[in-house]
């Protein structure tokens, strides 16, 4: 499995390509901007899915870019994809509507895409339908896990409590998933634990 990393849009977001070495299909987890620089990145790839950590604007900003392409979403931040009031977008004056979704995932939802076996877990707490895929060793965690931290939770959605309770599950995980954040550098759960534990 290969993982490219672009880092996107005006508060830095990782946008992550992951695909099967020698495979002409990806799947693009939290396209936040720039989506020329997205499709340059793919190199001729198609385009299999895009899958959404959550609904915050600044990870579905390309989402625009790629019409057609499957979005996968928690039902729970689906409204985030319509309304800037939602989507935290009105702080920086991004307000245009995302397009819609057309699938959903939930806890244990999994799914075949790209050649790539992908599984669910709901980590409510930055927004009530973070979640974070799980694909090969790779733990994508969007903003409910960080390098020694985590997103914020005073925005719409947000909940101290839940976040705690996520980030807890995922210490208890059994193995030491490499973890690939929405903001900033890779980590691993064993460094988290050592962190917050």
């Amino acid at each position: 499995m290969k993982i490219d990393t672009l880092v996107l849009g005006p508060v830095q977001t990782n946008c992550y390509l992951v695909y099967l070495e020698g495979s002409g299909e990806a799947v693009a987890i939290d396209p936040a901007e720039e989506g020329e620089k997205i499709k340059a990145a793919l190199d001729g790839k198609t385009l299999r899915a895009i899958l959404l950590t959550h609904g915050h604007f600044d990870h579905t900003g390309a989402l625009k870019d790629f019409p057609g392409v499957p979005i996968y979403i928690h039902p729970a931040d689906d409204i985030m994809l319509e309304d800037a009031a939602f989507s935290a977008g009105g702080m920086i004056g991004d307000t245009a509507p995302r397009p819609k979704a057309t699938d959903y995932v939930q806890e244990g939802t999994k799914l075949h895409l790209a050649g790539l076996d992908i599984s669910v877990m709901h980590l409510p707490g930055h927004t009530q339908g973070s979640v974070a895929y799980l694909i090969g060793d790779a733990l994508f965690s969007g903003d409910t896990l960080f390098a020694r931290g985590f997103g914020r939770t005073d925005l719409p959605g947000g909940s101290m409590a839940d976040e705690m309770r996520s980030i807890k599950r995922l210490l208890r995980l059994e193995k030491n998933w490499i973890v690939l954040p929405g903001h900033g550098e890779p980590t691993t759960l064993n460094a988290e634990r050592e962190f917050f534990l």
